[in-house]
């Protein structure tokens, strides 16, 4: 058994989720934005990699919900970069660090999981399952996204399409990386939200 995996993102709509700086930008409207809050509250965790943690800092809760109400926060750092003081690990909700085995770093989160040399998806599902969590909604970065789609591990993949070309060849894409990935999947809706799009894919 594995916790159900949802990934979602914003792109522009020549498909990059940032600038070639990788800095978040707002790409979604205000429906979108309100979109994903209620997404965040039904799943049992939110899932980002050490890149969306050093770019953007994010607290990765829902407004107005207290520590025991919001999701887990997950973070996959496989060598231990994630700063101390990073707001991933405030007080605001309980986290999940990830790292490789071979990873000795230590943090004031809640669990820290080991998943192997190199580190391995289905080890780190396996370990979130045993700790209660049902599902994970991974929203980013690029390589992060990517990895889940490598490793057949995606079950529903929304994504908002906006009103912007951003362009530049380091642009990051949602599923960034220099490897392929050629994974095909099945549309099961599109949905006009403010000024873009919402597209549902299934796996």
């Amino acid at each position: 058994m594995r916790p159900f995996v949802h990934v979602n993102c914003a792109m522009s709509a020549d498909g990059k989720i940032a600038g070639p700086d990788r800095k978040q930008m707002r790409i979604s409207s205000e429906e979108d934005i309100a979109r994903v809050r209620d997404l965040r509250r039904e799943h049992d965790s939110i899932l980002v990699g050490v890149g969306t943690v050093i770019s953007d800092n994010p607290h990765l809760t829902v407004k107005g919900l207290g520590y025991d109400d919001n999701p887990v926060r997950v973070v996959i750092d496989p060598h231990g970069r994630t700063p101390d003081d990073a707001l991933v690990l405030d007080e605001r909700a309980p986290t999940v660090m990830v790292t490789s085995s071979s990873c000795d770093r230590e943090w004031d989160a809640e669990e820290i999981v080991r998943a192997g040399d190199p580190l391995d998806l289905n080890v780190m599902l396996e370990a979130l399952d045993e700790i209660g969590i049902d599902s994970v909604l991974v929203e980013g970065g690029g390589e992060t996204i990517a990895r889940f789609f490598k490793a057949g591990l995606v079950d529903k993949y929304t994504v908002f399409v906006g009103p912007w070309v951003i362009g530049g060849k380091a642009s990051p894409t949602p599923a960034d990386g220099d490897d392929p990935i050629m994974k095909k999947m099945t549309l099961e809706s599109a949905e006009i939200l403010g000024n873009g799009v919402l597209l549902t894919f299934t796996l």
